[in-house]
Formats: C-alpha cells, structure tokens, sequence
C-alpha cells in the first residue's frame, strides 16, 4: 500500500477478456505478468523468511501456485464464462482440487501453499476499502441492515448447528455462519483463524459460499424484479444477503444505478464488521469452548494470542485511508490508489484459492460433511437470512422506521468504493465499462 500511495507503483497487470481464442488473454501482457509474479513471489518469499526462515523453499515452489492463478483469471475471463458469473475465485479452487486429487500430494509446490499469508494480506488491502464516509453515507437506515441482522444471523446459525443439528465440529458451525451472515470468504477466514478451524472446514465453507453466491447473484435481481419490488427495499435486500461485493454489485446494477449504489454500501458497511466477528468468536472460543472447568478463567493475554492479528491491519488500513490518505490526495487520487489495492488483493485472493484447493482431499472434505448437515445448516441460514434482511430493509429502506434515502444515482461508482469500476474479490472481478474485445492477432 506505501508503494501505491507513494506512485511507484502505478498499475497492476491483469489477465485480458476473450471470446474465441484464450490467447487474447494474454496479447500484449505476458511481461506485465511475468513482473507481477516476480513481485508478489519475492515479497512473499521474504515474509516467509521473516516468520519461518524458509523464503528459498518458498521462492523456489511458487511458480506453479502462481501459474495456476494466471489460469484461473484465464478462464474466468472468457466471455460466456464471465456472463454466467463463474469468477477467478471458483476456477482456482476447483482446478486446485482437481490438481491435488488426481496426481495426488504435489510435495515440490508445498512450501508455497500459503494459503493463510495470501488471504490476511488481501483482507488488510480488503480493509483500505471500507471508508468511514461510506459507512455513514446511508446513516441509520444501512446500519440497521447490516449490524442488526448480521449478528442475529450468526447466533441463530450457530445454535441451529450445534443443538439441531448437533454438528460435532463447533469450529465449522461458526465459519459457515460467518460466511453466510457477514461476507462469505473473507469472514470465513477471519472466523476461521479465531476458532482454529482446520483447512478442510475452510475449504468446506467457501465452496458453498462461491456456489451460492453466483446463484443467488443471478436470482434475486430476477425475483425482485418480478415480484415489482421497490428497487431500493431491493439493493438494500442483495447488498444485506450476497456474500461477495462483487457480486453485490453486478446483481445491483441490473436494477439501476442508485440501487447499485446502496447495495454497494450496505455491503461495505457489513464488511467492516469482520474485525468485530473475529474478535468475539475469539473471546467465545477462549472463554466458553475450550476453556477447562477446572482451569482458572483465561486472561486478556489467551484472548490476545487467539486474536487474529491481521485483523489490525484491516482495522489500521480503513483508519489510514478514511481519515488519512484520502482527505490529504483528494478524492481522485484516493480512488485510483485504491482501484490498484483492489487488483492486488484479487491475485492475493486467487493465489489462497488455488492453494487451498492443492492442499484439500475430497475424501476429507466428503468426511467433514457429515452426511449433508453442513450444507443444511447453510440453506437453512441463508434462508433465515434471506427473511430477516428482506424484513429488515423494507423497515429501514421503505419509509416505515426512516425517511426514504436519496442519493445522487452519478455517484453509484465512487461511493460504493468502485472508482475505476473495477471491485476484485474473491469470486468475481466486475469490469463496470468493457471495452471491447480484442481480436486474435491484435
């Protein structure tokens, strides 16, 4: 992020869009890439250094982790492909699984599955983007949404799980929950890190939230639509309910440019709460699961250690850029620092997919199902979910408990932190204006 801020770094390659030929992909890009590899591996490999002194083995594996994203943006970027909403995200993971589970253990590539460095360093970039002026832009009304419903969704899901439908995994209950009732990936692994779930829950969870969520993206415009719904009890709905903004986004936009907007913020608004949600998962994990009885009650100092540190530099990055970088470069320069931050944590968010998807077993993952109840308590939450939200944004967005929002539909984009008209996550990269596709040969 000091490199963005400084101007050193002005711009981060990426993948092209295609129709006929995966080639076009590629026209023209190919250095760009081969920078961006050598730059991320190189900084990766000195973090790995720094916390575990093995930055050569690193270095050495993460070509193939780092191929195998530029594939998955590839194939993500075809034109069918990318109308049907299968992002970068789901491609890495699902290449990832088919990789690992066909030739089985990769131990060369090993040392670069990093799965957990790739995705916190994304969440502190994640973070850079959740402005304090967007979060009151909607005032009362989106904070209604999103910090009323989130918390009850958690606590009814989490109840459900473990006393209906009595999962035996208490860590995987919480991860579902917070990656149906916050944001998907990024407050699975925010809960992830804070319950000490294992990996093939991690992976377990996020494979449902991406599949839903390009369901659920696809749907709900249509329905709401349909059944003639005020377009901003709406947007307020998607941008309460869809996991990925992204996604919140796309679906947004199909019911007009203010209702992008809300749903963008609504959105941002419910992000800001991973910190939050790591914080007392992490206080529920050391104080009532597994605490021993017979132990005296745990210190400050257990809760800090189960913290998930990360979760400062989400905190510190939003802090920075709310009250910092953007009053002082201005709201344009402020826009295109963080269009770059946004770029850089859709490769740091398909390099944890890819390498999570090459160190899950399916044999495992079928084990951690338990017979089809995680995927019940998901509908189930999600569903719970889906009512609450609708309820609560008709109250909130409707005019019964709050005047009726106005917003300004020419700002859609800089208001819901998507300047350049690019939001990347870890299912989708929207590109808002397309330009036009290239030809092979050009």
């Amino acid at each position: 992020m000091l490199l963005v801020a400084a101007g050193a770094l002005t711009g981060v390659p990426r993948v092209g869009r295609w129709d006929a030929s995966p080639l076009d992909a590629f026209a023209g890009r190919t250095a760009g890439l081969l920078a961006l590899g050598l730059g991320l591996g190189g900084l990766a490999a000195a973090a790995v250094q720094v916390m575990t002194r093995e930055g050569r083995r690193f270095a050495a594996a993460f070509a193939p982790v780092f191929l195998l994203a530029v594939l998955a943006y590839a194939a993500a970027g075809q034109a069918a492909v990318r109308a049907a909403g299968f992002g970068f995200g789901l491609w890495a993971l699902w290449s990832g699984l088919r990789i690992a589970n066909r030739w089985g253990a990769l131990g060369c590539i090993k040392p670069a599955l990093r799965s957990e460095l790739y995705i916190k360093t994304g969440l502190v970039l994640l973070g850079a983007e959740v402005l304090f002026g967007n979060v009151l832009r909607l005032g009362a009304p989106g904070l209604f949404v999103a910090w009323v419903v989130t918390p009850t969704c958690i606590v009814f899901m989490y109840l459900f799980g473990t006393r209906v439908l009595r999962m035996t995994s208490r860590a995987l209950v919480i991860v579902i929950a917070a990656a149906t009732s916050v944001c998907g990936v990024s407050a699975a692994i925010a809960a992830a890190a804070a319950a000490r779930a294992r990996k093939e829950e991690l992976t377990l969870a996020v494979g449902m939230s991406l599949i839903f969520t390009v369901l659920m993206m696809v749907l709900m415009p249509l329905g709401i639509r349909a059944a003639g719904m005020d377009p901003v009890v709406g947007a307020a709905w998607i941008g309460g309910t869809v996991d990925a903004t992204g996604a919140v986004v796309a679906a947004g936009a199909l019911l007009g440019s203010q209702a992008e907007q809300i749903a963008a913020i609504v959105k941002m608004i419910q992000n800001s709460l991973i910190g939050l949600v790591a914080f007392l998962v992490a206080v529920f994990w050391v104080t009532r699961i597994e605490r021993d009885p017979a132990a005296p009650r745990p210190g400050a100092g257990e809760i800090w250690r189960r913290f998930p540190k990360f979760i400062l530099g989400f905190v510190g990055a939003s802090l920075v850029f709310s009250f910092v970088l953007t009053p002082a470069l201005g709201g344009g320069r402020g826009d295109g620092i963080l269009d770059l931050t946004s770029d850089l944590r859709g490769w740091l968010f398909c390099l944890a997919f890819a390498s999570i998807g090459l160190d899950s077993r399916l044999g495992e993952l079928a084990r951690r199902a338990g017979g089809g109840r995680p995927i019940q308590l998901y509908l189930t939450g999600q569903t719970f979910n889906l009512v609450l939200t609708l309820l609560a944004a008709w109250l909130a967005f409707g005019g019964v408990l709050f005047d009726r929002i106005q917003v300004d539909p020419g700002q859609a984009r800089a208001a819901a932190g998507l300047p350049a008209g690019r939001d990347a996550t870890a299912l989708f990269h929207t590109q808002l204006e397309d330009p036009p596709l290239p030809r092979h040969g050009q």
